[in-house]
């Protein structure tokens, strides 16, 4: 039987509920595809707050080094009344996600957007839109670019100028360019580049180095889209991306537009990658501690985020394609947790949902 390691952060507010049922999911799978995980808890944000004082430990990083891959929960609380946040800035919840992000080399941030059938009612689109339906992935890359380079606020003849740089490198634009190539070749074998090359040199930096990366991989088709033309048909007509890849702040947008076009970011998982098979998955949706062990959240994007770790760490891509589909049958048989619940369908609980997916793996 095959055997992985997987560093376990349930994080705080619905995270425990949520990862729960994510887990009960995986043991279900590796039952039915012969393999089995090694779960290692570790703490992360508040919850490590509160064990430990500090929001990320050594010990965290150096279990989850070891692993082959993080499935996470969600991180954070309530701002406004968590003692969390009287904490300073590098001492909140917060800081742990960017620490682990940075100690694990997580580079390749990916957000898949996908509208289920059952779900089209809530799509914001024109109808027609929402009736050819959309399956598509951004891979943003998440350690450089504007948010990373170097910044000042200075005060120049009496009036104040601030500077941001926006910085890449070809190493750091191939690294993530292969992730995009190495994916779309499980997918629909499409990458769009989105830029902004008519003006920016960095832009043009990453057209040069994506198009030699795509000439290893013949099979994948290469578009160029420049970043304004891609948030308008995104809303026009997503069905016609697969792969979107771009730098970090055009992917920060686009990847919240993206998340609102399926009606639900409840839905939606996330993975980051680094350099290896490595990847840190987590839902893209927050933490919700008003909602905290009611048994009401909703365990679908966590679920889906663990079918991403069993895709893209352990290339158990069989039990992938299984978690997926049961999510699917849940849906298409009418289940809902109350954040996608509409009338007519039926609502259950956390743990109910998890155990309707778990059972039809």
């Amino acid at each position: 039987m095959r055997e992985y390691s997987i560093a376990v952060i349930e994080g705080d507010g619905i995270g425990p509920e949520i990862v729960r049922e994510a887990v009960s999911v995986l043991e279900a799978a590796g039952k039915k595809y012969g393999f089995h995980l090694n779960l290692t808890p570790v703490l992360l944000g508040g919850a490590s707050i509160d064990r430990y004082g500090v929001p990320l430990t050594q010990e965290t990083i150096e279990i989850a080094k070891k692993s082959d891959a993080v499935l996470m929960g969600s991180i954070g609380g309530d701002a406004k009344t968590s003692p969390w946040y009287r904490l300073e800035p590098s001492r909140r919840p917060e800081a742990g996600l960017l620490g682990i992000r940075k100690a694990l080399g997580l580079f390749a941030n990916l957000r898949p957007a996908w509208l289920y059938d059952e779900l089209k009612g809530a799509c914001p689109l024109k109808e027609e839109a929402a009736d050819r339906g959309f399956d598509l992935l951004i891979m943003r890359e998440l350690t450089g670019g504007l948010y990373f380079g170097k910044r000042e606020t200075v005060e120049k003849d009496g009036v104040l100028v601030a500077t941001d740089t926006l910085t890449y490198s070809e190493p750091e634009i191939r690294r993530i360019a292969v992730k995009a190539f190495e994916v779309a070749g499980k997918r629909r074998k499409k990458v769009t580049l989105v830029d902004k090359a008519n003006v920016l040199d960095s832009s043009r930096l990453w057209r040069k180095v994506t198009a030699e990366v795509a000439e290893d991989y013949p099979d994948v088709s290469l578009e160029n889209m420049l970043v304004d033309n891609c948030a308008m048909q995104l809303v026009r007509d997503p069905s016609q991306f697969d792969v979107v890849l771009t730098e970090n702040m055009f992917g920060d947008i686009l990847s919240d537009e993206a998340s609102m076009i399926t009606g639900s970011i409840g839905m939606l998982p996330s993975a980051s990658l680094n350099e290896t098979s490595f990847g840190l998955y987590e839902p893209s949706h927050g933490s919700a501690p008003d909602i905290a062990g009611k048994d009401i959240a909703n365990p679908l994007a966590t679920i889906l985020s663990a079918a991403m770790m069993l895709r893209y760490s352990l290339s158990e891509d069989e039990a992938a394609d299984a978690v997926e589909n049961a999510v699917r049958k849940v849906l298409k048989d009418g289940y809902r947790t109350g954040d996608i619940y509409t009338e007519g369908t039926r609502k259950v609980g956390t743990a109910r949902m998890g155990s309707l997916v778990a059972e039809r793996v």
